[in-house]
């Protein structure tokens, strides 16, 4: 899929007259991140996989220091001028974050949330200080310049990553592609986040999925965000899932697994798309 432009935001549109499906990737990736899942989804799915603010084409952005909340709304200006809806969001790492945002502040235009290594966040207060793991990230970047920095992360984002050199290599790419301001912005995000408290007040349907062998975001804390999911809305559908070897980044080292799991969420769903 080629690359579009609306409002500011780079994107890539594989229309459909399926489910509408809208994917959300991590901190230190962009919408390449979901090139190996994506051959193994339905045809018929209508999928948008963005570029975030302050990513490849996409405009940084306006506050230096945003919350999860900017970027969703930054999402609602894209999804209402494609006209889209409704919609399953499908979010990985700090994508976990933005998606249950967006569903906090537009649940009308939600049918299912797909959280994938779930990013908890530091939950601290607009104008604290960045947690010493958070501002280390940024200070480690300005040091090393962004390929250097990948090539020592991307492999912690793996297990056993010398057994697919494909798959880290396009970590390695990714990762080496980020904007110093768009990744700053990102981590104020995270920093920000808190979001087991965020999908606590939400009722949708859910899955959340992760890699057991992740370091990054253990599945401990992705169950704490399907727990908290299921708590307060125990009349819909919660699922959980731990895929075997895979790490943090399991949507492109077990995508076969991943889309599986999708494509079974989205059949359980579609009584409810087929009614609204």
């Amino acid at each position: 899929m080629r690359y579009l432009e609306t409002c500011g935001i780079e994107y890539r549109h594989r229309r459909g007259s399926g489910p509408h499906v809208v994917m959300l990737h991590g901190i230190g990736s962009d919408a390449t991140s979901f090139n190996r899942l994506l051959p193994y989804l339905p045809t018929d799915w209508d999928i948008l996989v963005w570029n975030a603010p302050g990513y490849g084409g996409s405009g940084a952005l306006a506050p230096a220091e945003p919350d999860a909340t900017d970027y969703a709304e930054r999402l609602e200006q894209v999804v209402e001028a494609l006209g889209i809806g409704p919609l399953i969001l499908v979010g990985h790492s700090l994508g976990t974050l933005i998606a249950a945002a967006y569903a906090q502040r537009h649940p009308e235009r939600v049918s299912g949330l797909v959280l994938m290594a779930c990013a908890e966040g530091y939950g601290i207060d607009q104008g604290e200080a960045l947690p010493d793991k958070a501002a280390d990230r940024l200070a480690a970047l300005a040091r090393l310049g962004a390929r250097a920095f990948a090539e020592q992360r991307a492999p912690r984002l793996m297990v056993r990553p010398d057994a697919q050199p494909d798959v880290l290599a396009d970590a390695i790419a990714a990762m080496s592609r980020i904007d110093p301001t768009g990744y700053g912005q990102a981590v104020h995000a995270l920093s920000k986040g808190h979001l087991a408290a965020s999908v606590g007040q939400l009722s949708v349907a859910s899955l959340v999925l992760v890699g057991r062998d992740d370091v990054i975001t253990p599945p401990e804390q992705s169950l704490q965000a399907h727990q908290a999911l299921s708590t307060h809305a125990s009349d819909l559908t919660h699922e959980w899932l731990e895929i075997d070897d895979a790490g943090h980044i399991v949507h492109q080292q077990r995508p076969e697994a991943v889309a599986q799991a999708l494509r079974d969420f989205v059949v359980r769903l579609q009584p409810k798309l087929e009614n609204v």
